[in-house]
């Protein structure tokens, strides 16, 4: 389950965080650059009026020239007691040489590497900093008015960093100047949280106040882990758990929009023969899904499905490397899609367009097994708790 980390300056954004269902709270002086440290004497104040009710993590600079410099950074960080300290490297010898640097603190302070999408990261540093004991690895972006982390990284090398923090057993963190929109194209990478400070903000500045509205916004887009069947609140406004395929509209026929990407040709690496491989070929996507319609009508992320979470996952199959088969890459695009719970069907055509004057491929349509009575029975259960239907 990916986990929300949301940024703050002082006390009271904490609390607005933490009202707001933020799974971290982390602290960051956002008018200091992408890792800007509080005054640790501010960051043991925000940890005492947290007293453990959340996870506290803070940053504590980025791509010192001085090891030694980090060092003395990170130390004043956990001696605020905060639970995790993340610290930037550049992606050079003086970052490598800081990440060891670091091994005797991270024996006993959870200790997040951080790496830069838009400084030409070197991804070979997670496995560095496994080896000297640092608990996750994290990519943001060092300048915050150059681009949003999808601008620097496509989906591929996202889900291919994600990998190999998995691989060598660290948590992995994304973040950026990351929007609403990201959100779903993110998700499905699984990675360990998602972290936000210009999106929770008003105006979406970073250096504004907190907005409880922003943070409710990221909040709802993010699934929560729930014990058993999945819990509604009384309070809850019911169109983000029928978006997310919890409730059904079952006074009336299901509605579904549909949701489509065609003509989508890429240059892929595919094919059972030995003359198709190392050779890229072009081939045509056409994907039509149909996903649950919302009964609220807004123009709001939270009601949506996004074509761009089709575009991104043919994206991260490609960039898995050669696919034997165009049957097996059609089935696993068709059961990516399905993974999203507000999605009902789907129908995927792909066309090899260079092995004949015409086109071959296949075309083949999933459907999401009915879960209609494990739907009916949380809606009965939450009427019977004394909530109310929206309609």
């Amino acid at each position: 389950m990916t986990l929300m980390l949301a940024s703050v300056t002082d006390p009271a954004e904490a609390e607005a965080v933490w009202a707001g269902g933020a799974d971290i709270i982390d602290l960051k002086d956002p008018a200091n650059g992408a890792l800007g440290a509080l005054d640790p004497a501010l960051a043991a104040t925000i940890v005492r009026q947290v007293a453990k009710r959340k996870p506290v993590s803070a940053a504590a600079g980025a791509l010192f020239a001085d090891p030694d410099a980090g060092v003395e950074a990170v130390a004043k960080m956990a001696a605020a007691g905060c639970d995790y300290v993340k610290i930037g490297f550049s992606s050079d010898q003086t970052g490598a040489d800081g990440v060891r640097a670091l091994a005797p603190i991270a024996a006993r302070t959870k200790l997040v590497g951080v790496l830069f999408a838009d400084k030409t990261p070197d991804l070979e540093l997670v496995a560095l900093m496994a080896a000297q004991g640092f608990a996750g690895a994290m990519l943001d972006t060092a300048a915050k008015n150059a681009g949003r982390l999808l601008d620097h990284m496509d989906v591929a090398a996202l889900n291919g960093f994600i990998g190999r923090c998995n691989a060598h057993g660290l948590a992995s963190g994304l973040a950026g100047s990351l929007e609403p929109p990201d959100i779903p194209r993110l998700l499905p990478m699984r990675p360990g949280y998602l972290g936000f400070r210009g999106s929770l903000c008003q105006g979406r500045t970073r250096e504004a106040a907190i907005d409880a509205g922003a943070v409710r916004m990221i909040r709802d887009l993010i699934p929560q882990a729930q014990s058993g069947r999945a819990a509604v609140d009384a309070g809850a406004d019911l169109r983000f758990f029928f978006g997310r395929g919890y409730i059904a509209a079952n006074e009336r026929a299901i509605e579904t929009d549909r949701v489509f990407v065609h003509d989508l040709i890429m240059p892929c690496f595919i094919g059972a023969y030995d003359y198709e491989r190392g050779m890229k070929q072009n081939v045509r996507f056409n994907v039509d899904v149909d996903v649950r319609r919302s009964n609220h009508h807004s123009d709001d992320m939270r009601d949506i499905f996004s074509y761009d979470v089709v575009i991104d996952a043919i994206k991260i199959l490609l960039g898995q490397g050669h696919v034997e088969l165009v049957e097996t890459l059609a089935r696993e695009l068709a059961d990516s899609v399905l993974r999203h719970p507000e999605v009902v069907r789907v129908c995927v055509r792909i066309e090899k367009l260079d092995i004949i004057p015409g086109r071959v491929g296949v075309e083949i349509r999933r459907e999401r097994a009915s879960e209609a009575a494990a739907v009916d029975q949380l809606a009965t259960g939450f009427a019977s708790a004394g909530g109310k239907r929206s309609h």
